[in-house]
């Protein structure tokens, strides 16, 4: 098959055919869109100038705006020198297969859209790679669930990847998590707007429901020491939220701030899609089918770095350590050390900066899987 590439930036969609979920649904016509910066060096099926970027949970593929620190010409994923691709997550709503997609049966997918896994996205992705020719990457690298997504490759596809690095994510759902995303699509799904998921011929669908989830995902995004040096009690300009009675419209500035970030979500992002990859994360576990997550990590062969931030409520810093401790094949370990919480790896642009510029550099320190295998004479690995 011949190895292609759009043209920079430019938004293109790939069918990679009909695709079986892990659970046993099928998915036909599949579609997968991805951008790319930067041009391509190398062999595609063998040493390349690949950089593989996953986005998170309401990303899109445009890595070059939402990373606009850290990927452009003289940055630390300098595109002058690498080439950078970011997909589009399937479940999605920003070109790939999703539930708000055309069914070929017509309509909507809506309700009939299956469950996927972090792992169903990695397996998308990876005939992705297949229909356009390449068989190997640099680099992977993602945070929250991008960083789900490039902890699976690592474990699903080891002889495409040189090197991974895995930011603000942890080896598995832990029960808060699953806890609060759960109250997240249960805000949705109880929309009477929601219509079991078929909103899509509606005159209405499940906005309240979809702003009251980001509120609540919101307030794990962000660090409560932000938040509360933000805010503090203060009322939002012009109303009074300690009146003799409550009112909706009388609001702290922080419930204006949270109200916002709701309307925000509710005009670029769909119901069925944040349902769709909410789902996703609460079945993200490594160690399933693998003998446990410290088997599972142990076997890793992909040189990894860890990074986690030291105030992040919904992947906690513990949880990086315990990557750090039980990866197979760690390239180093990082902390983000900031008042912003989970986003930091998104906002902190310094650090990031200084961060991804050393492990660009350990990666050509540092041999990879392949690098050593065909020094010793072994090439299957």
């Amino acid at each position: 098959m011949s190895f292609s590439l759009p043209p920079h930036g430019a938004l293109h969609h790939v069918s990679i055919g009909c695709f079986t979920t892990q659970a046993g649904a099928e998915i036909p016509d599949t579609t997968i869109a991805f951008q790319r910066w930067g041009e391509f060096r190398g062999d595609p099926a063998g040493d390349n100038n690949i950089l593989l970027v996953e986005h998170a949970l309401t990303g899109d593929s445009n890595a070059a705006e939402w990373w606009c620190e850290v990927i452009g010409p003289g940055k630390a994923l300098d595109t002058d020198t690498w080439c950078v691709v970011c997909t589009n997550a399937l479940g999605s709503c920003y070109g790939s297969t999703g539930p708000a997609s055309e069914h070929p049966d017509g309509g909507r997918w809506g309700s009939r859209f299956p469950a996927i896994s972090i792992r169903d996205q990695v397996a998308a992705e990876k005939l992705l790679l297949d229909a356009l020719g390449i068989g190997r990457v640099r680099a992977i690298l993602g945070g929250s669930m991008g960083g789900a997504r490039t902890l699976e490759w690592t474990l699903m596809h080891p002889e495409t990847v040189d090197y991974a690095c895995v930011l603000a994510v942890s080896a598995r759902a832990s029960a808060w998590q699953i806890g609060i995303q759960t109250a997240q699509l249960s805000a949705i799904t109880r929309d009477p707007d929601w219509h079991g998921g078929d909103y899509y011929d509606k005159p209405q669908g499940p906005d309240a429901g979809l702003a009251a989830a980001r509120r609540i995902a919101h307030l794990t995004y962000r660090g409560e020491l932000e938040i509360d040096e933000r805010f503090g009690t203060a009322f939002q300009a012009g109303e009074n939220p300690l009146g003799p009675y409550r009112d909706d419209a009388q609001r702290f500035a922080v419930q204006s701030y949270l109200d916002y970030q709701g309307v925000k979500l509710v005009e670029r992002f769909d119901a069925g899609s944040y349902v769709t990859l909410t789902e996703t994360l609460n079945r993200h576990d490594v160690g399933r089918g693998r003998g446990g997550l410290n088997k599972a990590l142990a076997s890793s062969k992909v040189p990894t770095m860890i990074v986690g931030v030291d105030t992040d409520i919904l992947y906690p810093y513990h949880q990086q350590e315990h990557l750090s401790r039980n990866l197979g094949n760690l390239l180093a370990m990082s902390k983000l050390s900031s008042p912003v919480g989970h986003d930091a790896f998104l906002v902190e642009a310094r650090q990031m900066d200084l961060i991804l510029r050393r492990f660009i550099a350990l990666t050509e320190q540092t041999p990879s899987p392949h690098d050593f295998a065909s020094s010793s004479g072994a090439y299957d690995i």
